[in-house]
């Protein structure tokens, strides 16, 4: 080789050529990727001139407003329309109501409840007494007490308009030996109140609902009163206590209470629908306990036109209270409808406080009621001439 020539081993010949390849792949991925390749300014878009004129703006706003205004009168028509609409439903549901529930003399009215008063028996009051096939002793003991018999029952519906009657059902097996029994029993007594219902203790709710539905359809009374055949009744002073009332067409009396409401099954008293109520551990709304309560005519109807409808809990007094807490009703909490047994309810009649029902709360009615009720007749009763001398 000539001087000045400069010689390249086969080594440096290899990374001479790897460096002139990458050169130029480096070139290419940059022409390709940067287009901008003399220019790196970005450029913006020129300002474009508007062709509208302040009158033209003016016309704009004024047809969107008039637009706005346009819809706004049209979704007030709308709701309007709808609300109309509602409250003709609403009507035609209730006059349908009425219809259905005329031929059993009541009709619901907008603000009462008017009867039939050519087909129904006019009553002050309506006692049901609930009670079972397996409880004859528990009804003997109170027609030995405070309940009269033959023509004095009579004579009291008659003259004071006090209707008493056992209320029951009929067996599984209609016409068997415990229909027959009741049937001699009512041959005897003229006494019992029978329902269209299958007897049974988880059936109370029904039982209730159909006691209410047969009472408003067989008398005209201001009230309806339901009583457990376990407990000592007053009539005089339940007679004088309703008669407080007859202005409130929408009364719901009772003692009031508010109860756990029990989620653990194979206790007395569970509810299997405990979730409705809320969290585990919360109590049920205010209702009357289940021992005696009364309702006024208007609610009776109420429950009779609207029975196919409301739900039955557990405990009829829960279904009960259910069925009336979302009404205009008045809840009265009469504390005198839940005394104890003596000494509580005698040592009240010596002071002057005759109570208008006595019970055990731990029997959920007289403890031995059999063998008691006499006892807490004699001890707490206002002696058999004070229902005669109540003023109606």
């Amino acid at each position: 080789m000539g001087s000045g020539c400069i010689m390249y081993n086969d080594n440096e010949r290899v990374v001479q050529f790897e460096f002139e390849v990458s050169f130029l792949a480096g070139s290419l991925f940059t022409r390709h990727t940067w287009p901008y390749s003399n220019d790196f300014r970005f450029k913006t878009r020129e300002p474009q001139m508007s062709l509208a004129t302040p009158r033209d703006s003016d016309r704009k706003r004024k047809l969107v407003e008039e637009n706005s205004r346009d819809i706004m009168t049209e979704v007030k028509k709308t709701h309007q329309a709808i609300q109309s609409l509602d409250k003709t439903i609403s009507t035609l549901e209730m006059e349908l109501e009425a219809a259905r529930t005329s031929l059993n003399g009541v009709k619901l009215l907008p603000e009462r409840v008017t009867v039939n008063k050519t087909s129904l028996q006019r009553a002050f009051v309506v006692i049901g007494i609930n009670t079972a096939f397996s409880s004859k002793k528990r009804r003997d003991s109170i027609r030995e007490t405070w309940m009269p018999t033959g023509s004095k029952l009579n004579k009291l519906a008659k003259e004071k308009g006090i209707i008493i009657k056992f209320v029951i059902g009929h067996s599984a097996t209609p016409g068997g030996v415990l229909d027959r029994a009741i049937d001699i029993e009512e041959e005897k007594y003229r006494d019992f109140l029978r329902l269209n219902h299958v007897e049974g203790y988880h059936e109370l709710s029904m039982k209730t609902r159909l006691y209410f539905s047969t009472a408003v359809s067989t008398w005209d009374a201001e009230f309806y009163v339901k009583v457990d055949d376990d407990v000592h009744v007053n009539l005089g002073m339940l007679a004088t206590s309703l008669g407080r009332y007859r202005s409130s067409p929408k009364a719901y009396i009772g003692c009031m209470k508010s109860g756990p409401v029990l989620s653990q099954k194979g206790v007395r008293y569970h509810e299997p629908e405990y979730w409705k109520f809320g969290e585990e551990g919360n109590k049920y709304f205010r209702h009357a306990t289940g021992q005696i309560y009364a309702i006024s005519k208007d609610l009776a109807a109420y429950i009779s036109v609207n029975s196919g409808i409301l739900h039955r809990y557990a405990n009829e007094d829960v279904s009960l209270g259910s069925w009336l807490i979302g009404l205009d009703v008045q809840h009265i909490d009469d504390r005198s409808m839940c005394c104890g047994t003596p000494p509580d309810c005698e040592w009240k009649a010596q002071a002057g406080n005759v109570c208008v029902a006595s019970f055990d709360w731990s029997c959920s009615g007289i403890c031995k009621s059999v063998e008691r009720m006499k006892f807490v007749h004699n001890s707490c009763g206002e002696g058999d001439e004070a229902v005669w001398n109540v003023d109606l």
